[in-house]
């Protein structure tokens, strides 16, 4: 009689070499895809961060005017002593003929209060509209971070929000001061680009100008990066921002130095067309985080929406602000609250701890298979090393980090393998019990286990997506290794077992042996 294809034992096969070769980089150090240890397994960085929110609110307020002010040039409507305030925006229309026009376009912006005395308008935002202000600028900053993280090549950092406005990032991998510094440069940097026109009309005299006269003009002094002692007056009311700019790249000028290529979108772009179209012969300046890199005179139209920062840069710096500026700005200032580093010493410890209860746990329930259910314990056991490799094999494919309750999910899920496994061979024992043929007990023993173990495991899973949507950090990890376990025991306990077990039934029914093989002594 011609034997069938044993499918289920290829599938096992092909899932056991894929275990086995992904496995290999993680478990021995060598080249190729590695599980990522946690913080709490390799030593880093623990930081919590707090998010001024209230400066968020006072850029809403800088960009809203820019807005206006960009409106009212680009419509030929005549408006007056347009200030940005931290709680409000003003400015007096002078032209009653225009006043629908710029009522249409202030009703279509939302969150805006809008009050007129006669010409004069103050604009405020709604309660509503600073609440998600504020609440915004936290998860946006939790992105950005993150973004600026991922950007900077450390594996996977772990970036949370913790109670109302704080952020908790852990860092696994910072082991060096540079390190740690440039990460906390690269974390806290605002990454606020602006262009700002000069006031040429009054700049001469910046350097005999107070504070409070630049701002009775609507202007704001502000210093140059190389040189605090050198100053610029600009006009408060920024022409763009970083809001406008979609990509910015570290590259080098005609002499071989450092710069910052960025590029603008379509809105961002006609506004520095048009800009530098009308003010040829005036300078603009280049304003990043409130220092002035550069304030070029405008030669003539800037076209393509693209321009360039320079400063005197090292390579890494233009690389770090480059990254700031692509992966967007902080919506608002960033306050370390706190700062914890892990020793590595630390991570050693929390690793020989978990892998002697991973190991100890393994060979303990490895002896009971054997005992309890003779060569059939051995499948089983065989099935259980399959089931570990497919759980590193995937996380190190998927580049995953590995926690310490990570390593704890990998431990439960070698429980509920073996379970499965129990689970089978009692099934089997049953039919034996029954006065069912070999092939009979073994397939109903497959059949009627299959049901419950899908179910447990079925509900097992649902509890893991769950675990790692809503929960945060190491419970993401614990949810991770216990999802990929399950899935893996579901591949090894009642697939690759069973195409053991047929691949094996004329040697099994030859041998007559049911103790040896399950343990258990039937009468023939």
């Amino acid at each position: 009689m011609k034997k069938s294809f044993n499918t289920k034992l290829f599938f096992f096969f092909i899932a056991t070499l894929f275990g086995v070769l992904l496995s290999i980089p993680s478990l021995f150090q060598t080249n190729g895809p590695k599980v990522v240890l946690g913080l709490d397994l390799q030593g880093g960085l623990n930081l919590l961060l707090g998010v001024k929110t209230q400066e968020a609110i006072k850029s809403r307020y800088t960009t809203l005017a820019s807005e206006i002010n960009y409106y009212s040039l680009d419509e030929q409507i005549l408006i007056d002593s347009l200030k940005s305030k931290e709680d409000s925006i003003s400015f007096s229309l002078l032209d009653s003929n225009e006043m629908q026009k710029i009522d249409d376009y202030l009703a279509k912006i939302p969150g805006l209060v809008v009050n007129k005395n006669n010409l004069d308008y103050t604009i405020t935002l709604s309660e509503t509209e600073l609440i998600n202000i504020e609440n915004f600028a936290i998860e946006q900053a939790i992105g950005n971070i993150r973004n600026r993280l991922d950007q900077f090549g450390l594996s996977e950092p772990s970036v949370t929000k913790q109670g109302v406005d704080s952020i908790l990032v852990q860092l696994p991998g910072i082991k060096t001061q540079e390190d740690e510094q440039r990460a906390l440069e690269l974390i806290s940097k605002g990454g606020h680009l602006q262009m700002m026109a000069v006031d040429e009309a009054r700049n001469a005299r910046v350097n005999n100008m107070t504070a409070q006269e630049a701002e009775s003009y609507g202007d704001v002094i502000l210093p140059f990066v190389n040189d605090s002692t050198q100053k610029i007056l600009l006009k408060a009311i920024p022409v763009l921002d970083g809001s406008m700019l979609t990509d910015a790249r570290a590259a080098y000028d005609q002499n071989g130095q450092p710069i910052i290529n960025f590029t603008l979108n379509s809105q961002g772009g006609k506004i520095f067309g048009d800009f530098s179209g009308k003010n040829v012969g005036n300078r603009m300046a280049v304003v990043l985080d409130g220092k002035v890199y550069s304030a070029p005179v405008i030669r003539e139209r800037i076209g393509g929406g693209s321009g360039q920062i320079s400063g005197g840069f090292s390579v890494q710096e233009a690389s770090d602000i480059a990254i700031a500026l692509r992966s967007g700005a902080l919506p608002a200032p960033i306050v370390l609250l706190e700062k914890r580093s892990v020793g590595p010493s630390l991570g050693a410890d929390s690793i020989k701890a978990s892998l002697v209860a991973l190991i100890s746990g393994s060979i303990l329930v490895i002896v009971f298979m054997v005992v309890y259910y003779g060569l059939a314990g051995v499948i089983a056991n065989i099935a259980l090393v399959v089931n570990i490799l497919l759980i590193i094999a995937v996380m190190s494919l998927f580049g995953a980090t590995l926690t310490l309750p990570g390593m704890a999910g990998i431990i439960l899920s070698v429980g509920m393998a073996v379970d499965a496994n129990v689970i089978i061979n009692e099934r089997i024992r049953e039919g034996f019990r029954a006065g069912e043929s070999f092939i009979k007990s073994l397939e109903n023993g497959y059949a009627n286990a299959s049901r419950a173990i899908f179910d447990s495991n079925l509900t097992g899973l649902i509890t893991a997506v769950l675990l790692y949507v809503y929960g945060t950090g190491a419970i993401k990890g614990f949810a991770i290794t216990m999802a990929i376990g399950i899935i893996a025991s579901v591949i090894t306990a009642i697939v690759g077992t069973h195409g053991i077990f047929r691949a094996l039934q004329n040697t099994i029914l030859k041998s007559g042996n049911y103790s040896l093989w399950f343990g258990y002594k039937r009468k023939v």
